[in-house]
């Protein structure tokens, strides 16, 4: 058994230092291959996780139409309170609106000087306690002939769930292609290396020594490139994610729902390794079957 560990690294570490070009290059492209596996999966993830958020602030505005009296707007009020799973209720006359706008604009407030009277409508602010019941009673709201419009943020939800799914589609593509690519060098690393040793194999051969015995160093040979490069990858990886973290901060995003570095990057480390290592098999797999004749 340990004669058999001994040939098993020993000539896994030999077939590297031989074609140490091939294997450069193998490592090479499958750490950027992963960088942009795991940059991808970290994009995706963040927009599902803020699509969720912003799905999760379970609030609705009912704007009012003009010229409505104040029974009539009371009226509205008792009825949205009695909506199911309702919270709270908060009521913005047209001036406090006009307020809110001004503070929002900030340093460019100034521009409202030019509009004559206030056109912003007065509104409920609504909030639930579940997403469903939000939606559940944006239609019984909007039914209502006093209410002119009702708005919850479906539109940035929905633009942000296509946006999701086109990347993801996108990601899908481009690890397809990426995949395909780490094969091949991993696989030609491996062809390269067993035909550099055909006659040391057929020796092996001659004197009893199994296939499995011959074909254990190369197969491990290309997980070890896997993993390597896998490993250099979620380094980068991590290095840039917390570079974004920060940045992000720095420039007062913090409202920005990211998801946070723990546990999140352990676990794209762990699919990119487990990535890397399943490649790094199959490309050395894919090689022994079709050039290794033994």
């Amino acid at each position: 058994m340990f004669r058999f560990f001994t040939y098993f690294w020993g000539e896994t570490f030999r077939s590297l230092f031989r074609n140490r070009f091939m294997a450069v290059a193998s490592v090479l492209t499958v750490t950027l291959s992963m960088f942009i596996l795991g940059g991808f999966l970290c994009v995706v993830l963040n927009l599902n996780h803020m699509a969720s958020y912003l799905e999760n602030q379970v609030e609705m505005s009912v704007y009012m139409k003009d010229g409505l009296t104040t029974p009539q707007v009371m009226a509205v009020g008792k009825e949205v309170k009695a909506l199911p799973g309702i919270k709270s209720v908060k009521f913005v006359n047209k001036d406090e609106a006009m307020k809110l706008f001004k503070e929002r604009l900030g340093d460019q407030a100034g521009i409202l000087d030019a509009v004559n009277g206030n056109p912003l409508p007065s509104s409920f602010e609504l909030s639930f306690n579940t997403p469903g019941e939000l939606k559940s009673a944006v239609k019984q709201v909007s039914a209502y002939k006093e209410v002119e419009s009702v708005q919850y943020g479906q539109d940035i939800i929905e633009q942000l769930y296509k946006i999701t799914r086109a990347i993801r589609i996108s990601g899908i593509i481009l690890i397809v292609f990426l995949a395909f690519a780490e094969l091949f060098i991993i696989s030609n690393t491996i062809r390269l290396t067993v035909f550099a040793r055909r006659r040391e194999i057929q020796i092996m051969k001659y004197v009893g020594a199994t296939n499995s015995f011959i074909r254990w160093p190369f197969l491990f040979e290309g997980i070890v490139i896997g993993l390597i490069g896998s490993a250099l990858s979620s380094a980068l990886l991590w290095q840039a994610y917390r570079l974004v973290i920060e940045e992000t901060i720095q420039a007062g995003l913090v409202f920005l729902p990211l998801i946070g570095i723990y546990p999140f990057m352990w676990q794209v480390t762990g699919v990119l390794l487990a990535a890397g290592i399943f490649i790094g098999a199959i490309g050395s797999s894919i090689s022994l079957r079709k050039y290794m004749k033994v």
